[in-house]
């Protein structure tokens, strides 16, 4: 409200008003390394199309590769950035983007005895993959700290270290897409502290960083590129970048969840989470597996058979709208991805609120169970 009245609105391409200086300051110093020359776009979306336009203007290329497994948002270019289904939706004719694969394979195994060499073989691949496309024409590895819509993927241990090695290798940049799991989700700040080592080029965050009170997001790049734009422009703008009221709203939500220790909160909370995961996917044989980190998990479904009973870009269905009837009237609400169920409760939740919407969804489950005939 202060700033309502003080200064309601500032175009954030004529000049830089007092909160963004001290929002800009405060992500810089909660962000590791060097990362602190940062805009701050109003979606998730505008953070990484301003990421790609940063790269390109950058380094000079043109391409980013990113895995099929990802979302990264609605506009053109974060939507072409996109790996599944709806990049589709949108047509798929935006050139310079390259699709890799996860890590993780849905249909297929990588060859390797152990998981060392499953990850090495996957790292092989995504390098043969950059000298095929030519490393001089690849400006951006683009992926998600921890894969959100598609499943509350990590990558393996040793992964994303041998990423950045690649990235260092061919001079391409790295960037982290936080957009779902920044500001806290997974137990650290961002998702990418999980990974010993890795400070990616760029990073993108949103949700979090006003926990959605207001639309504002984040696209910050370490001090060489920062540096690199006082000498050019970096070609990327919108109305509402910098908006006094929405940095305002994010300035004091970043200190809150700092003065009182969310983040604490968060890690005190995980292995609760974790716990309620594992005796939900024990209970019910339609869960083939389960996967958590912090405050936000993924159930997998499987039919009888052990197959999956749908493709994300199929119509819903029977057993999941069963599940959904279920879920609702259980009183929750929440992402409904087949084969994907997430859980994603407020960061703020109590350890009793917590096993409450577990014993719900617990009961909702049943539903799902009989739809699917076990």
């Amino acid at each position: 409200m202060k700033q309502m009245k003080e200064l309601p609105f500032v175009y954030g391409g004529l000049g830089i008003v007092e909160v963004r200086a001290r929002l800009s300051k405060l992500c810089g110093e909660l962000l590791p390394a060097d990362l602190q020359g940062m805009v701050f776009p109003s979606s998730g979306s505008e953070a990484n199309e301003a990421a790609i336009m940063c790269a390109r203007r950058y380094t000079g290329k043109f391409k980013v590769i990113n895995w099929y497994r990802s979302y990264h948002g609605g506009t053109t270019n974060a939507q072409q950035a996109t790996g599944d289904f709806r990049r589709w939706f949108g047509g798929d004719h935006v050139p310079g983007f390259v699709k890799a694969s996860n890590p993780y394979p849905l249909f297929w195994d990588l060859k390797g005895d152990t998981e060392e060499e499953r990850t090495q073989m996957a790292l092989n691949m995504l390098e043969e993959q950059v000298l095929n496309e030519g490393p001089d024409t690849i400006a951006l590895i683009q992926f998600e700290s921890v894969v959100g819509g598609g499943g509350v993927i990590m990558p393996p241990k040793g992964y994303m270290q041998g990423v950045r090695a690649i990235c260092d290798k061919y001079e391409i940049l790295l960037h982290c897409d936080e957009v779902m799991v920044g500001f806290g989700r997974t137990g650290r700040l961002f998702g990418f502290q999980h990974y010993d080592g890795v400070v990616p080029d760029i990073v993108t965050a949103a949700k979090g960083i006003s926990s959605a009170a207001l639309p504002i997001s984040m696209m910050a790049t370490r001090k060489h590129i920062m540096e690199a734009f006082e000498e050019m422009p970096l070609g990327w703008g919108s109305t509402y970048q910098a908006h006094p009221v929405a940095m305002a709203c994010a300035y004091e939500n970043v200190k809150y969840l700092l003065n009182e220790n969310v983040l604490g909160h968060v890690q005190e909370l995980a292995p609760k989470f974790e716990d309620a995961m594992k005796t939900i996917s024990e209970n019910h044989p339609s869960i083939k597996q389960y996967r958590a980190v912090g405050m936000f998990g993924c159930f997998d479904v499987h039919t009888l058979d052990g197959s999956n009973p749908q493709l994300q870009h199929t119509a819903v269905d029977s057993a999941f709208v069963a599940y959904k009837k279920a879920y609702t009237e259980n009183g929750l609400m929440g992402l409904l991805r087949p084969p994907h169920l997430h859980v994603a409760p407020p960061l703020t939740i109590t350890e009793d609120e917590l096993m409450d919407g577990f014993e719900r969804q617990d009961k909702a489950l049943y539903a799902l169970d009989d739809a699917l005939g076990f």
